[in-house]
């Protein structure tokens, strides 16, 4: 098995090496390395919640408290910082080959690692609007409030805070989704880090990369029912793999 790890980490540091192009995926698997936790799995969070109370539109304005109970647990109780995944793709951006991440995680740890071009799927929790009045405001103020109580908009009292993430019955931002895909057709490499691929449209990227001409290549912690369309595929620890394949892939650009 480790030959096998080796070697396929080897091919996509050589697929990297030969790319002008690549575009990196991520989902939940890349954020679970850094105590976030994921959705769908063993221990996925809507084992315990039910995603139509807590995560779709029609649940929010229904019980919004529900929400930030949930958003507790998902973001405020973990602390989460970048992992060795994160960074690992940040570095690959910054050595010219990555030109664009696209992620469907809302945790704002691409950027954090110093990820530039990130386009972010299911929005973020950078941003909390108030439903009612309009009022904006920035993920850190909603996050110390957290700590102690649901928070209420300062301006007109309502609790119809709601961060700019997708909830299910919504769309995806049009004009992200618009270029995520720009950017499937355009790369001549592919990278899914810690995704299922069972998410749509998301999950239809890598099809679509592959259809003009793209490799694909894949870091994941287990199989996905789209592993026959891939190149080449690692399964591990997206914070183990991806620095060895950065550190590979150096080797072979600088000897």
């Amino acid at each position: 098995m480790t030959n096998i790890i080796e070697e396929q980490i080897k091919k996509i540091s050589r697929m990297l090496a030969d790319a002008k192009h690549a575009v990196v995926f991520t989902g939940s698997g890349i954020s679970a390395e850094s105590g976030i936790p994921t959705f769908r799995g063993t221990d996925g969070l809507w084992l315990r919640y039910n995603p139509e109370e807590v995560a779709s539109i029609y649940g929010f304005k229904r019980n919004p408290a529900k929400f930030w109970e949930f958003a507790k647990e998902l973001i405020v109780k973990t602390k989460a910082s970048p992992n060795p995944a994160h960074y690992a793709i940040a570095e690959l951006e910054k050595e010219g080959v990555v030109k664009a991440v696209i992620t469907q995680n809302i945790d704002m740890l691409h950027q954090n690692a110093g990820s530039k071009k990130v386009l972010e799927l299911h929005g973020s929790m950078s941003y909390v609007d108030c439903l009612d009045c309009g009022a904006e405001y920035e993920w850190e103020y909603i996050e110390r409030v957290l700590e102690e109580k649901q928070p209420l908009c300062e301006k007109c009292k309502s609790d119809l805070l709601k961060p700019r993430v997708v909830f299910f019955g919504e769309p995806l931002p049009p004009d992200v989704l618009s270029e995520a895909m720009e950017e499937a057709k355009r790369c001549d490499l592919f990278i899914v880090v810690g995704s299922s691929l069972v998410v749509y449209p998301a999950a239809s990227l890598p099809d679509m990369a592959k259809r003009s001409g793209a490799k694909l290549a894949m870091v994941n912690l287990e199989p996905t029912e789209k592993d026959h369309t891939f190149d080449a595929i690692v399964y591990g620890r997206a914070g183990e793999i991806m620095p060895r394949i950065v550190e590979e892939f150096k080797r072979l650009r600088y000897g």
